[in-house]
């Protein structure tokens, strides 16, 4: 759906935006993930029996989801290919250095205002869509 792809521009976007505000720069395959992340999240509300879970269980999914994407990203880009786009080894509770339970509570309280957005942007692009239709 073209939904979907003008969502994953947002998200691109806006994760970059909080990787560059968190460390000070960023990575153009963030974009990537990104984006991804911000489909998949939205996808919660969309399909199966998420769709009507509580708000709390909407988060820990979300977080578990942008972790799990997270450490495919970093497994491809950091021991795959070796550009060394971050590294959480010297953090407690990470995995393989990809990973960390720091970073995945972190997500946790992000998820809500990125659920929140997302919801809100449907909301805006369907109004748009039934005035144009």
């Amino acid at each position: 759906m073209w939904l979907h792809g003008i969502f994953f521009l947002i998200g691109g976007l806006l994760y970059q935006m909080v990787e560059i505000l968190w460390r000070g720069y960023t990575h153009p395959s963030m974009f990537i993930v990104g984006g991804l992340c911000f489909v998949l999240l939205g996808l919660l509300n969309e399909i199966g029996p998420c769709r009507n879970a509580p708000l709390l269980v909407h988060m820990v999914l979300a977080a578990g989801i942008v972790t799990a994407v997270e450490l495919l990203a970093g497994l491809v880009l950091n021991v795959w290919l070796g550009l060394g786009v971050w590294d959480y080894s010297g953090l407690p509770g990470n995995f393989m250095g990809q990973v960390c339970i720091w970073f995945a509570l972190l997500w946790l309280l992000l998820s809500l205002p990125a659920m929140k957005l997302e919801d809100w942007l449907h909301t805006v692009f369907e109004k748009k869509s039934s005035a144009e239709g």
